[in-house]
């Protein structure tokens, strides 16, 4: 039984073990300089802010040439100018609107790192088994931690409980 166990905590460390890989690259990527977009943060300047929440709204509804279902509009900082980000209804896309001029343009294609970290991160490859998948692996690491305290409950109890006989029959308590 043992060893089966022994077995089955290699195969589960080895399974766990790679989602792992993938979180530590994403996030030592993330921890480099401009390794990731989005990774600078800059204070916003309210000052340079000419456009409305409105009149953002409004510019991106233009450019989709639809009325969006707009689920958020964030207001921050990239390349160094205010923009909205415009979220909703166009999947993993978004609208960046220029909030000094109203001009808006679609999100352009992440780099490769960004596209990495992204995945690697959260997941995002696995679609709708996004959360699945996650609730699966972590269910392997638990087992692999299981696997692991029971053999090191047997390994360092026998151990101690060998010791402890080989000491006795040495001649007892002294």
């Amino acid at each position: 039984m043992r060893a089966f166990i022994y077995k089955l905590h290699l195969l589960l460390g080895l399974a766990a073990a790679i989602p792992l890989l993938g979180w530590a690259a994403s996030g030592f990527l993330y921890s480099l300089p401009n390794a990731v977009e989005g990774g600078v943060v800059e204070k916003i300047a309210a000052e340079r802010v000419r456009i409305s929440p409105a009149e953002a709204i409004e510019s991106a509804n233009q450019l989709a040439g639809r009325e969006l279902p707009t689920t958020a509009l964030t207001l921050l900082m990239k390349d160094s100018r205010p923009q909205y980000q415009s979220i909703g209804g166009l999947g993993a896309d978004s609208i960046f609107i220029d909030a000094e001029t109203g001009i808006a343009e679609f999100s352009k294609p992440p780099t490769a790192r960004t596209r990495f970290f992204r995945e690697a991160h959260f997941y995002f490859f696995a679609g709708r088994w996004q959360v699945p998948l996650l609730l699966i692996l972590s269910g392997i690491a638990t087992l692999s931690v299981l696997t692991g305290i029971y053999l090191n409950i047997v390994y360092w109890g026998g151990r101690l409980l060998g010791r402890r006989r080989k000491q006795l029959a040495e001649g007892g308590d002294e």
